[in-house]
């Protein structure tokens, strides 16, 4: 691999480099579609990198893996880029602004003065020999206080514990992220069963509205309610509903590959009971080649 070829040179070295390749191609001179560019006409880039940075770890494609995650770190390059620009800030306040984040809530690794220097509020907090759920806790209150402490008044008075979750969130990440910040204060479904049930309930829900449509956006109230409590039943069973998805999206791309495969004409020219059978010889294809 490539990164093996320039270890030698230090890491350091290299993100410097990025950052002025990115400065250039913004200069006056540079790259003229760069130069267009805004915060707001780059924002569906790094959600796609992301995605691809998804995809590159389900193949375990290493070499693919260390692209994309390039890929995603131009996105943060870019905005930073615009944002210096600007005046705002500059990718050296996103890299302090980070280093002072992991020192602050890791007093357990860092100890506890440092974590302080670097604006950990928590006191009296477990540090020594501790496992992953103390850290996890450690945290939530380290990043409580941080929020606490902000002196940005410029919002609404009010403030919800749901305001932590960015709208712009995927929609099956904003509402695993809502049904955990809700499951805090102890609203939740006691238990993975029950949800079961709601799922029974807003499906007939969804089929009364399908018979006899309330409004024009009643079905789809009902089909998201579905999907809310879809995913808040993984989030009981400790499912990444992105990850169960995807992985569902990757069987059912095998399996119609397998039907376009053994056809002997184009699907569209197969009559339904042929795609029935195509399908069911897909999947006992795939499990053949499981077992």
């Amino acid at each position: 691999m490539s990164s093996r070829k320039e270890a030698p040179q230090a890491a350091d070295a290299l993100f410097g480099q990025a950052v002025a390749i990115m400065a250039r191609l913004r200069a006056p001179g540079g790259c003229p579609w760069d130069r267009e560019q805004s915060y707001d006409s780059i924002r569906p880039y790094p959600l796609e990198e992301t995605y691809e940075v998804f995809d590159a770890i389900d193949r375990r494609h290493w070499p693919d893996l260390a692209e994309e995650l390039g890929d995603l770190l131009l996105q943060v390059l870019f905005y930073s880029q615009i944002a210096e620009e600007d005046g705002h800030f500059s990718i050296a306040d996103v890299i302090s602004g980070l280093n002072r984040k992991l020192i602050r809530r890791h007093p357990h690794v860092f100890g506890d003065q440092a974590a302080a220097e670097a604006g950990n509020a928590a006191a009296a907090l477990e540090t020594e020999n501790i496992g992953s759920a103390q850290v996890l806790r450690n945290w939530k209150e380290i990043k409580r206080l941080e929020k606490e402490t902000r002196s940005d008044n410029s919002g609404p008075a009010f403030t919800s514990r749901l305001d932590a979750i960015p709208r712009s969130f995927p929609a099956l990440l904003e509402a695993r992220k809502l049904g955990s910040k809700a499951a805090e204060a102890g609203f939740d479904w006691p238990q993975a069963t029950d949800l079961l049930t709601k799922i029974e309930e807003e499906t007939r829900e969804l089929a009364a509205e399908m018979a006899s449509p309330v409004s024009e956006h009643s079905i789809e109230e009902e089909l998201g309610d579905l999907l809310f409590t879809a995913v808040n039943l993984a989030r009981h069973l400790k499912i990444d509903p992105e990850m169960a998805l995807r992985r569902t999206n990757a069987k059912f791309r095998s399996r119609f590959q397998a039907m376009e495969q053994a056809a002997a004409k184009p699907l569209e020219q197969n009559t339904p009971q042929e795609l029935e059978a195509l399908w069911a010889h897909s999947k006992q294809q795939e499990a053949r080649q499981d077992s």
